[in-house]
């Protein structure tokens, strides 16, 4: 299944309502996040989900009332100390 990264925007959330919000994200369904990465000191939370399409992910954030600034999947991605890049497929 694919994978997508998304960049959210945390307006005033706390550490532990960006918690939350990471469980709602991980809690499956149509998209399910994998990792969540947060920096409470700007605001910024990025995501790696897994989902059908990228049609399919925007549909459930949109659902979720999750707003993004941008998502893009993940084509390519580095494994180990090599520095090739392989599929992220």
């Amino acid at each position: 299944m694919p994978r997508y990264l998304t960049q959210h925007t945390l307006a005033c959330l706390t550490r532990q309502g960006a918690e939350n919000l990471a469980q709602r994200m991980q809690s499956g369904g149509t998209a399910l996040a994998e990792r969540v990465l947060v920096n409470m000191l700007e605001g910024k939370m990025f995501v790696e989900f897994r989902a059908e399409s990228r049609e399919a992910l925007e549909a459930w954030l949109k659902t979720e009332g999750m707003h993004f600034d941008w998502l893009v999947r993940i084509e390519w991605e580095t494994r180990g100390q090599d520095g090739k890049l392989h599929s992220a497929e």
